[in-house]
């Protein structure tokens, strides 16, 4: 079996949050959200070798956090560039050619044990994977000043952690930055690669907002009494 590594981005503001606290470090059952999400991966391996990019900046916040909490799962911190696209390939250049390699938002901490371990399992057997949830809401699409339906049924919300064959992905990031890059998915398919599809969890959403927030909490305390 291949080494797994998996790159957290955490790069956020709390613009959307209405704090001047980057989301990633926002309490979440008195714990910094940021800490739950590394703690899934933990849970899923203690021996994955997780790489945290951050701008650098809030690598001493960071710092001082895992401090104040006792956080002692092993991370390798590295600092992050202008946009998304740059601060994962700041976090490949950490990862083996050899590896399987996962890339998830630090803002996605109720990702489950299962999909982690099917990405990966993907990932390792196809050369990538990518989770989704169907859509279950109608969905209509802006042309102009006109607009029709969709069939939700071909439709998917894409979620992370999204895997690959590190030395794949690696080479697909040796391109510059394009608008078109909206995930890590995208880079590679720019490459002719197909990509796959493997099933996520719902409750696996991006927190951004105070709703979101509270949405999280809400799982969690369901999760502990269960």
């Amino acid at each position: 079996m291949r080494a797994r590594f998996v790159i957290i981005t955490a790069g956020g503001s709390g613009v959307r949050m209405n704090t001047p606290l980057p989301k990633q470090f926002a309490p979440l059952l008195g714990t910094p959200l940021l800490m739950h999400t590394i703690e899934a991966f933990f849970k899923y391996d203690p021996g994955i070798s997780i790489i945290l990019v951050l701008p650098l900046a809030q690598i001493p916040y960071w710092e001082q956090l895992c401090k104040e909490h006792n956080f002692s799962i092993p991370v390798q911190t590295t600092a992050g560039g202008p946009e998304r696209f740059h601060s994962v390939k700041n976090g490949l250049k950490l990862v083996p050619e050899n590896a399987v390699v996962a890339i998830h938002d630090g803002v996605r901490p109720l990702v489950s044990g299962k999909t982690i371990a099917e990405a990966f399992y993907t990932a390792e057997k196809f050369g990538n994977a990518i989770p989704v949830v169907p859509v279950t809401e109608s969905v209509r699409v802006l042309e102009k000043a006109f607009n029709k339906t969709l069939d939700r049924d071909s439709l998917r919300i894409v979620q992370t952690p999204q895997c690959f064959l590190a030395a794949n992905i690696k080479k697909a990031y040796l391109v510059n930055y394009h608008e078109s890059f909206t995930d890590d998915a995208s880079v590679l398919e720019k490459t002719g690669e197909r990509i796959l599809l493997c099933e996520g969890n719902r409750e696996n959403i991006k927190i951004t907002t105070p709703e979101d927030l509270q949405i999280a909490e809400a799982i969690l305390m369901q999760k502990k009494k269960q």
